[in-house]
């Protein structure tokens, strides 16, 4: 068992709505750490297989690790659930499959790595790619290349920063004298800390994590492809941490629903309860929305 442990969120009601029976093929889109799946793989039974993919090689080694005992009913795949259809189909063939879980946004373990550049509590380069081997542009691309109405058009659309304007024209001003390339960089460019609900860095940080690694377009595009992938009466769940990842899924799961191809398996989106949320804070944003494929 790997030191790096994770708290995953939402176990009991994702074991309670994707409702794993013995020998099913079931799919974590976003394995991280393994919590999620080592719950699922337990009730799949002996002969149940479940595929787990995640674009963070960091993260896949420790999932080895933290699922080593169930190596024989799981396969590991590195890749962005944007080609889950390419990824799952490479490890289980043309068939289709009987549960899928995303557990969206970014990870402890990332969050955690100083050297990931997540987080403005330290410095570091600014680097924030989920996928640190073939990601593409940095977070530090991004604020260096990218013009003024791009940048406003990021921290407002990904961020919801109500400063957008300010805060674009202090990067701009700023890298005009210097390259920004840490967090401590950024950190300072944005403003101090003088108190309030939020640290004045959490929107901007949050808008180039997301933009950086195109989170947004991955699961637009990685949705369809879940339903797709589903047997009829399999079922699909999706945990959220923003309202921006929480609306495309709510609007998706609208649209299937009026087409016929899925059923909600709840109404309204599903929060952690108050014990949860109290034993890990991370809970506390995290929103689930479940369907079944008709």
């Amino acid at each position: 068992m790997s030191r790096f442990q994770h708290t995953p969120v939402l176990v009991e009601e994702i074991v309670k709505f994707l409702d794993p029976q013995p020998g099913e093929t079931f799919v974590d889109a976003t394995v991280g750490l393994g919590g999620h799946a080592q719950a699922l793989i337990e009730r799949l039974g002996p002969d149940g297989i479940l595929i787990g993919i995640d674009q963070d090689e960091q993260a896949l080694r420790i999932a080895h690790e933290n699922l080593s005992r169930f190596e024989k009913r799981i396969v590991l795949v590195r890749g962005n659930f944007r080609n889950l259809i390419q990824l799952v189909q490479a490890n289980n063939g043309p068939r289709n499959v009987d549960g899928l879980l995303f557990d969206l946004g970014v990870s402890s373990l990332q969050l955690e790595n100083e050297a990931r550049g997540f987080s403005f509590l330290h410095n570091a380069p600014l680097d924030m790619r989920m996928d640190a081997i073939d990601g593409g542009n940095t977070a530090a691309d991004i604020v260096n290349h990218a013009n003024f109405n791009e940048l406003v058009k990021i921290l407002k659309e990904y961020g919801e920063e109500p400063k957008a304007e300010s805060i674009a024209k202090r990067i701009i001003e700023a890298r005009r004298r210097q390259p920004i390339t840490t967090t401590g960089q950024l950190v300072e460019i944005i403003g101090g800390y003088l108190g309030g609900r939020i640290h004045p860095a959490t929107r901007v940080f949050q808008a180039l994590r997301i933009a950086a690694n195109e989170e947004l377009q991955s699961l637009q595009e990685a949705l369809p492809q879940a339903v797709e992938l589903l047997n009829p009466g399999g079922r699909l769940a999706v945990i959220s941490f923003h309202s921006l990842e929480d609306r495309i899924v709510k609007n998706f799961f609208k649209s299937q629903t009026t087409g016929g191809r899925i059923k909600l398996l709840s109404k309204k989106a599903i929060a952690p309860s108050w014990p949860e949320r109290k034993r890990n804070p991370r809970a506390r944003s995290a929103k689930l929305r479940v369907a079944m494929k008709i």
